[in-house]
């Protein structure tokens, strides 16, 4: 037996769930996803990575504003499927939404719940210096991530891993997780296990704030800051007289016995741009100028000496 399928997603980490769908035989009857948004410096109406994905594999695509309003919940009930697959899709589902398709709606989350419910979990999680985390399977209801899991697959962190890293490899653990539910669902197999009470924590949405570098911080956590922010929204810092914005893409934390100033350049080690922190010291490997290309901390410093700052603080 097939199961008419349709789908719920936005951004890229859906893609990979989308496409394993389009590959296992079930139809997918129709694709939703967050409007055209503007992008870029002109501002132009860009569409979704998903919009994109599903135009390319000839899928149907639809873009209500809200699936609160009736005419939202109209093109959803048009659709007439059996399963509604939500992954990153950018809105809560109301009650009226999550009861037409005829098996309910699951939602594929990147985190191992109910620790880190809601829109950042893997960025909290490498804040946070969490060893592992991984992906639920849920059946939606009307909170915030807090519906009954019905499988999870978990996934260490590794050292060093930024969050562009991670969501792409637990974009492809959902998909894979996706694939092995959906026999038991059509089956009738799967036994939904309420979230526990013990363990819940929540993944605020990310403040362009937090990622501002406080050197006062300790070494580790600024390097897990600096993963976390990876690709977006960007760890950085200031530099110079001119008090100019540097992005910081690549550090690693070190030890360190020297007493120094938080945020003091204290010069370089191979292709690092060694920066004192509250404890230990950053070893900076990747920067960006403001205008700039991507540099390596080798060729920062350098520059550094050239406006005389090299002695300086960031900061």
């Amino acid at each position: 037996m097939t199961l008419r399928i349709a789908f719920a997603g936005t951004p890229d980490f859906a893609v990979p769930p989308l496409d394993a769908l389009v590959a296992s035989g079930h139809p997918v009857v129709g694709v939703l996803t967050q409007p055209d948004r503007p992008k870029g410096r002109g501002r132009a109406l860009a569409a979704s990575p998903v919009k994109d994905a599903a135009l390319r594999r000839g899928l149907a695509v639809h873009q209500p504003q809200s699936l609160k309003t009736p005419e939202g919940q109209a093109v959803l009930r048009e659709l007439a499927p059996d399963l509604l697959v939500v992954v990153a899709y950018g809105q809560l589902l109301p009650p009226a939404a999550l009861t037409i398709p005829r098996l309910g709606c699951i939602n594929i989350h990147a985190s191992l719940l109910p620790r880190w419910r809601g829109a950042a979990p893997i960025q909290r999680a490498i804040l946070a210096g969490d060893a592992a985390t991984g992906v639920t399977l849920m059946q939606m209801d009307t909170g915030l991530d807090t519906g009954a899991m019905l499988l999870q697959e978990q996934w260490p962190i590794p050292a060093g891993a930024t969050a562009g890293q991670l969501d792409e490899q637990l974009s492809l653990l959902g998909a894979g997780a996706l694939m092995r539910l959906l026999p038991q669902l059509e089956a009738g197999g799967v036994h939904a296990v309420p979230q526990p009470a013990q363990g819940i924590t929540y993944a605020a949405k990310l403040d362009k704030a937090e990622a501002r570098i406080d050197w006062s911080a300790d070494a580790d956590a600024i390097a897990r800051q600096v993963r976390a922010f990876n690709p977006r929204p960007v760890a950085d810092t200031l530099f110079g007289s001119g008090r100019e914005q540097l992005r910081i893409y690549e550090a690693q934390a070190l030890p360190s016995s020297r007493a120094a100033v938080p945020g003091a350049v204290l010069g370089l080690e191979g292709e690092a741009l060694v920066v004192a922190c509250g404890q230990g010291r950053l070893h900076v490997t990747r920067v960006q100028r403001a205008g700039r290309n991507a540099v390596s901390g080798r060729e920062f410093f350098r520059y550094l000496e050239g406006i005389g700052a090299a002695a300086g603080r960031l900061g």
